[in-house]
């Protein structure tokens, strides 16, 4: 997809106005950043930050019994929770490959609505269709609604200015009313701070963002771009589709088993993530952190000694640790364990990190 064909937000144009760098995230174009990712960072660390994250899908599934249908292809066990609650799950394939991580939305036994990645909506749209029953059925409404995370230790304080229900349990939603506009409010998001994220309808968008933006301000904060989430989510080692996910990485080896219902009688995937599971899978999630200076990027190869081990699958710059962090595939066979120290290939020369177990910082998300 060319620059000239990147889709658009629904409040494009603010993001202009606020003086954003954009670039292409998903098919969409989104802001980067406004006034540097690094403060974007802290501010939401410190204080709070919004986040325009429109550019994730959206899909409905409704009909008699679509939550079963739903909880017999997804691999989280939808009866762990309940309605007014959300849950993190996967798609997998029959191989037990990853085709997307989404939130799932329990709105009741007979509708679910989901929240995919940008460039995977159509890819679990297309599957759920291809084998959901009479009388269920699943709909793209990826332009349907926008999606804002209000993120950081004075998100409530930041909701609660414009009337929105703020004591919730994680994961837990409630549909609310705000300026005669419904909005979806959730107490979830991708940054490990306290935080909300918040659904209203397409064309509702900006007046909704532009409100939670001066609270935002108000309250120390600022608007955020996708460059400071990249950060903040690496920082928890939370795994990013095509990244630490993907057709060829398991749920198992990103370390995502505790979002499998292994006791379900079916899921997509489970006979093979079973059996990787009793043999144990052949490479692991871990973190790195840098001990010498350098860039730490996806795609550079972990070695110990000269023995290839690994790949980098995410790395940054820690803005809260000053220091480089990456994500990275570990050969079980290797021995590696956190404490372990070892070099990463950057463009030739060795640079020496210390193994980690993620998260990289200790936030509070209650």
């Amino acid at each position: 997809m060319t620059d000239e064909q990147l889709l658009q937000g629904p409040i494009h144009a603010v993001h202009v106005e606020l003086g954003a760098t954009f670039a292409p995230f998903g098919g969409w174009e989104m802001p980067v950043s406004y006034a540097g990712t690094v403060g974007e960072h802290t501010a939401v660390r410190n204080a709070v930050g919004i986040f325009d994250v429109s550019h994730l899908g959206k899909a409905t599934v409704k009909g008699a019994g679509a939550a079963a249908f739903v909880n017999s292809a997804l691999t989280n066990d939808l009866n762990r929770i309940r309605p007014g609650k959300a849950q993190y799950t996967l798609c997998c394939t029959p191989e037990g490959g990853v085709i997307d991580d989404l939130i799932a939305y329990y709105v009741s036994d007979d509708e679910m609505f989901l929240v995919p990645n940008a460039a995977n909506t159509a890819a679990v749209v297309a599957e759920l269709q291809k084998v959901a029953p009479e009388g269920i059925t699943v709909t793209d409404e990826h332009r349907g609604y926008a999606v804002f995370a209000v993120q950081g230790p004075r998100s409530a304080e930041v909701l609660a200015k414009l009337g929105f229900p703020t004591d919730m349990e994680y994961m837990a939603y409630a549909d609310a009313e705000w300026d005669g506009r419904r909005i979806r409010v959730c107490r979830t998001g991708y940054t490990g701070e306290h935080g909300y994220e918040l659904l209203p309808k397409w064309d509702d968008a900006e007046p909704l963002f532009r409100a939670l933006l001066a609270e935002v301000e108000a309250a120390g904060g600022q608007a955020a771009g996708l460059g400071a989430r990249d950060t903040l989510r690496t920082e928890m080692g939370y795994p990013l589709h095509g990244h630490e996910l993907s057709l060829e990485i398991s749920p198992l080896q990103a370390r995502c088993g505790w979002a499998v219902g292994w006791k379900k009688p079916e899921f997509w995937g489970k006979s093979a993530l079973e059996q990787e599971k009793a043999a144990g899978p052949r490479r692991l999630l871990l973190g790195l952190k840098g001990l010498d200076r350098g860039v730490l990027r996806q795609g550079q190869t972990v070695l110990r000694g000269d023995d290839r081990i690994g790949e980098t699958t995410s790395g940054t710059f820690s803005p809260t640790l000053k220091l480089g962090i990456a994500l990275a595939l570990i050969d079980t066979a290797s021995g590696i364990v956190p404490g372990d120290v070892v070099e990463v290939d950057v463009r030739g020369r060795r640079l020496r990190c210390e193994v980690v177990k993620p998260p990289f910082v200790e936030v509070k998300t209650s």
